[in-house]
C-alpha cells in the first residue's frame, strides 16, 4: 500500500492532511494518535467508504479511485472499534449472512477455515449475544477473514477489553502476520503498537513521524547511562572525564546518581564500571536509559485535537 499526499476535508474542519507512507507486504502498521487526530477517518479513506478530498493511494495493488471501490473491497477487509454483529443469530448465521453480502463462493468452508483460525469453532452454534465482549471480538475478526484479505485494516480491536481478552487478540494478530496478511492496526495501547508493530506512524491531523519504534526513540532521545552508587563520588568529573563513549555527565535528579551522554551505550559502559571501581565507588547499578513508545508519543503529539476541531 502506497499513500501520497492524502486529504481529506469536511466543509472547513480538515480530518487530516498530506499524509504519505508506505505499507509493505506482511507488515503490521500500527497508527497512533489522540482522538480526533484521522486515524478513523483515514482507514475509512484508504478502504474506499470516504472519497478523498486530495492526494492518490494505491491499496491493495489497485488506485484508490471510485471506479475500483469494489475490487479494493474484494481485496481488503476491515474491522470497526464495534463489530457490528447481530445478537440473536449464531456466530455461524452472522458469518453465513457476510459472506452473503460480500457475495462470496464456498461459504460453508470460508466460514468454518475463519472459525479455526479465531479459535472460535467450537462455538459456531452459540448466540452471538451469549457471548463476552472479547468473544464477539474474535467472530469480528473472523467476518473480516472471510474474504481472505490481503490488507486488514483493525480500527481498535482491543478497545474495552480486559488485559486477558486483550492478549488472545494480540495472538491472533500474530497469527494473521505469520500467514502473511498486511495489517494496517489503529490503537490507543502504546505498548500494544510496541508488542504487535513492525513500525508506527503517529499522525495529528499531519504524519508527525514515521519509522520502527526503536528508529524513533533513537531519533528522538539522547543515548545516556544511568549510573547508581551507594555514595556520591567524590570528583565524578575526574572519573568520568575521558571515559570511551562518554560525551557529558550531570547528576539524576532523584539525587542518587549520575546519567552520562554516550555516543555507545555497549561501548560506555565496561569503561565506565571499571572507572568507579578503581575510584572505590560501591556501584549499586549500570544501565542504559529505556525510553519507551510512549514517550515518543507524548514527544510528538502536545496538542487535544479533538477539543480543538469541535
Amino acid at each position: 500500500m502506497v499513500v501520497d499526499g492524502l486529504t481529506k476535508r469536511f466543509g472547513e474542519r480538515t480530518a487530516f492532511t498530506d499524509v504519505s507512507f508506505e505499507v509493505a507486504y506482511g507488515e503490521v502498521f500500527g497508527f497512533l494518535g489522540p482522538n480526533g487526530a484521522g486515524k478513523t477517518t483515514t482507514v475509512r479513506t484508504l478502504g474506499t467508504l470516504l472519497a478523498p478530498t486530495s492526494g492518490t493511494a494505491t491499496v491493495a495493488g489497485l488506485p484508490l479511485t471510485g471506479a475500483n471501490g469494489v475490487e479494493i473491497r474484494r481485496r481488503i477487509a476491515v474491522m470497526p472499534e464495534a463489530p457490528g454483529l447481530y445478537l440473536r443469530l449464531s456466530v455461524a448465521e452472522n458469518l453465513d449472512f457476510f459472506a452473503g453480502l460480500y457475495e462470496l463462493d464456498d461459504r460453508r468452508a470460508r466460514i468454518e477455515r475463519a472459525l479455526r483460525a479465531v479459535n472460535l469453532l467450537d462455538r459456531a452454534d452459540d448466540p452471538c449475544r451469549s457471548l463476552s465482549k472479547g468473544l464477539r471480538q474474535r467472530v469480528g475478526l473472523a467476518r473480516a477473514l472471510l474474504s481472505d484479505p490481503e490488507i486488514l485494516f483493525l480500527d481498535e480491536p482491543t478497545s474495552g477489553l480486559d488485559p486477558l481478552a486483550a492478549r488472545d487478540v494480540h495472538e491472533l494478530i500474530d497469527g494473521m502476520r505469520r500467514r502473511g496478511v498486511t495489517i494496517f492496526l489503529t490503537t490507543h495501547r502504546l505498548a500494544e503498537a510496541e508488542a504487535l508493530c513492525d513500525r508506527v506512524g503517529i499522525m495529528n491531523t499531519t504524519l508527525r513521524t514515521i519509522g520502527r519504534p526503536d528508529e524513533l526513540r533513537e531519533q528522538l532521545f539522547a543515548k545516556t547511562l544511568q549510573v547508581t552508587t551507594r555514595e556520591p563520588v567524590a570528583d565524578p568529573g575526574a572519573v568520568f572525564a575521558g571515559l570511551p563513549g562518554v560525551e557529558g555527565w550531570h547528576p539524576a535528579s532523584s539525587g542518587d546518581g549520575y546519567v552520562l551522554a554516550v555516543t555507545d551505550p555497549d561501548l560506555a559502559a565496561p569503561a565506565v564500571a571499571r572507572a568507579l571501581v578503581a575510584a572505590d565507588a560501591d556501584l549499586l547499578a549500570l544501565s542504559p536509559s529505556r525510553h519507551s513508545l510512549e514517550d515518543v508519543y507524548l514527544q510528538l503529539i502536545e496538542e487535544d485535537v479533538e477539543a480543538r476541531t469541535r
